[in-house]
């Protein structure tokens, strides 16, 4: 075990990239980067199969282009409970109204967890990837162990600090 690590043994810091692999890789790098807003970046030349790297909202989309398309099973269901990524999004009335405009099926959802109310849509990428746009960032993060509460994201980590009761870091009830 790596001394210092305790609560995060391998010393991770953050996620590199997801990686996909796809059927027309034309036909992902345009929804990745059309649709979802990712930009095409270089990709190193020593790889001898087709692929591209995409970059944005922090992370890496690695596309790697099949040999063989019939192995890829097309899934037309949207089904949240799919394999997927997710994304935080500013306004979800927003997106659904571009998914609207780009004639994207979607589905939406509602999850609700004392009195917080998180809407979720969900879609399919071109080869029936599910991809989630949310505005989970509302949902506090509480660990089973320990007292530290976190946010998905810094834009309601105030807000939720601020209804926090205070409890020394060394309470133990």
């Amino acid at each position: 075990m790596m001394k210092g690590n305790i609560g995060n043994p391998l010393g991770l810091t953050s996620l590199n990239h997801i990686s996909r692999v796809c059927t027309s890789l034309e036909e992902s790098i345009d929804f990745y980067k059309n649709i979802l807003g990712f930009v095409p970046v270089r990709r190193p030349t020593s790889f001898n199969f087709n692929g591209a790297w995409l970059f944005g909202h922090g992370i890496g989309i690695h596309l790697l282009q099949l040999e063989d398309s019939e192995k890829l099973p097309k899934k037309t269901e949207i089904n949240p409970k799919d394999n997927h990524m997710s994304f935080q999004c500013e306004s979800i009335d927003g997106v659904e109204k571009k998914l609207i405009e780009m004639g994207i099926e979607y589905i939406k959802q509602l999850v609700e967890e004392g009195g917080i109310h998180v809407d979720q849509l969900f879609f399919h990428d071109p080869d029936g990837f599910m991809v989630e746009i949310c505005n989970c960032d509302k949902l506090p993060i509480i660990p089973l162990v320990g007292d530290m509460v976190r946010s998905c994201s810094t834009h309601n980590l105030h807000t939720i600090t601020s209804q926090m009761e205070y409890v020394p870091l060394n309470y133990i009830p």
